[in-house]
């Protein structure tokens, strides 16, 4: 029991010593934020607390000069938009599909709407190669009669890969000095502490690689959204006879409302206008009768 006592005391120690450390590496550095460092959950008072060991390589800058100046396999996220006008959607969906399959990609959503009344369009998403990427772009812009938008996006994501293999690295070795003194423990309540320290040590070591497996997956096949819209033939007209005749009769029905409004309103005030029509009138009798006594 002391020596498992000793043991702990000694981990808490180092733990302590490497945080501070790493803290102070962190500000002097401005390294860009990152997952918390990686402390244990807490249990009772009356229960010892836990935390991992900082280990050698922590950060970005770190792992940089101790590869010697070596080249970093760079972790770039790339993502492209493209709007194109195409002769046929639901052709058009199937060659970008076929593009897709032949550049090792694959189709993530893909969608086509024919509501009446609207043009008709579609939409497709698809994950290439980050090395095809710019080929599959050509490829795209090959397949439409006209690109109406386009855009491209690069995200370097290197050094948020280098931090979360340092934080891995962290768990593993605070989970590998856990199962060291889960040998060790020689009593029921240390077992059960012990275990439930290395429980959570696993949840955040399956939390880091879930992220790590997700920018590996996402820098090494990148993401292209394309919409689709049917493009008018040449030479038709964009004259429509069922649009005019609507416009027509939309615009006669705004004039009858106007004039609607304009006549109550004169009905509303009649009595004044009534008022003064008559007092206009007196004036202007009492005029004449004056100049006809002259």
């Amino acid at each position: 029991m002391g020596h498992l006592t000793r043991s702990i005391t000694l981990i808490i120690i180092a733990a302590m010593v490497g945080i501070s450390t790493a803290c102070a590496a962190l500000n002097t550095k401005s390294a860009p934020a990152s997952s918390p460092a990686p402390f244990l959950s807490q249990s009772s008072r009356t229960t010892p607390q836990y935390a991992a060991p900082a280990s050698p390589g922590a950060t970005y800058d770190e792992a940089a000069s101790n590869s010697g100046g070596s080249s970093i396999d760079r972790k770039i996220v790339r993502t492209g938009t493209m709007a194109l006008e195409v002769n046929d959607i639901g052709k058009s969906l199937a060659d970008i599909a076929a593009i897709a399959t032949q550049l090792d990609g694959y189709v993530v959503t893909s969608g086509q709407r024919a509501d009446t009344g609207n043009d008709p369009s579609g939409s497709i998403s698809i994950r290439v190669p980050a090395g095809k990427f710019d080929d599959a772009l050509q490829k795209l812009r090959a397949l439409a009669v006209k690109v109406t938008y386009e855009n491209s996006n690069s995200q370097d994501v290197t050094e948020q890969y280098m931090d979360l293999k340092a934080q891995l690295k962290n768990y593993e070795a605070t989970e590998a000095q856990f199962l060291e003194l889960l040998k060790k423990a020689d009593n029921v309540k240390d077992i059960l502490e012990v275990q439930r320290e290395i429980s959570n040590v696993r949840g955040n070591i399956e939390r880091v690689k879930g992220r790590i497996q997700y920018l590996e997956r996402t820098s090494d096949m990148s993401l292209i959204d394309i919409s689709l819209k049917k493009a008018k033939p040449i030479g038709e007209s964009s004259w429509d006879v069922t649009g005019i005749f609507k416009g027509a009769v939309d615009g006669l029905i705004v004039f009858g409302k106007v004039l609607l409004a304009i006549l109550i309103w004169l009905l509303v005030f009649s009595p004044v206008w009534i008022i003064v029509l008559v007092i206009i009138f007196i004036i202007r009798r009492k005029k004449a009768r004056a100049q006809a006594q002259k």
